[in-house]
């Protein structure tokens, strides 16, 4: 049981939530992109929202400014949130449009909001839980494509809650997060991208 929730922790590291939801969209929505155009799309997300971040880690590590990839410090997290923001930003007016990818990109737009509201709590000293945020995200963004696209994926839906019981039962263990902070997490996860289910032009 201690391997599975250390494990869990890695496994739905938040890191992996922009590129989980993108492939995810592109597998589900009955709608048809060329392979290409879905391999050139998911190889920019990756490197913006993986291999720079990555990079950027390693950065602040070499500068004593994070001592792990989880930033168990509320300090730590300043620097990484604001560079997230701007690469997500980037990632909307460079990759990812709003007429040929409606729902990716109001996914998007919920996982900049999470991370605005995530630095603005940094800033008030609160560690708002990343990991739940990411997955609380992640799993609402799938509910919506599960309603909006009439499409049975609920297996897929399922797994997610199943990991995130798992993630946050393993924040607790590792006393990296309190309660308060895992439930404040999620809920600045799930809400921003409920809130693009009321747009009409959502799909």
């Amino acid at each position: 049981m201690r391997f599975l929730l250390q494990s869990a922790s890695f496994i739905f590291h938040p890191l992996w939530v922009p590129i989980a939801g993108s492939c995810f969209y592109f597998i589900f929505t009955p709608r048809y992109f060329p392979e290409g155009i879905i391999k050139a799309k998911l190889l920019a997300i990756a490197i913006l929202s993986i291999f720079i971040p990555v990079v950027f880690y390693f950065l602040l590590k070499n500068l004593g400014k994070a001592e792990s990839v989880f930033l168990k410090n509320v300090g730590e997290r300043k620097w990484p949130l604001f560079f997230f923001g701007i690469l997500m930003i980037m990632l909307l007016n460079q990759i990812i449009n709003v007429y040929d990818y409606a729902a990716l990109y109001y996914f998007y737009v919920g996982i900049l909001i999470s991370t605005l509201l995530a630095f603005i709590l940094v800033l008030f000293k609160f560690k708002a839980s990343l990991h739940m945020m990411g997955l609380g995200g992640l799993i609402s963004f799938l509910i919506i494509l599960s309603l909006g696209f009439q499409i049975n994926i609920v297996y897929t839906i399922c797994f997610f809650i199943l990991g995130l019981g798992f993630t946050a039962s393993s924040r607790i263990y590792y006393k990296a997060h309190s309660f308060r902070e895992l439930f404040v997490g999620l809920l600045i996860g799930v809400l921003p991208q409920f809130i693009y289910l009321y747009l009409p032009t959502w799909l």
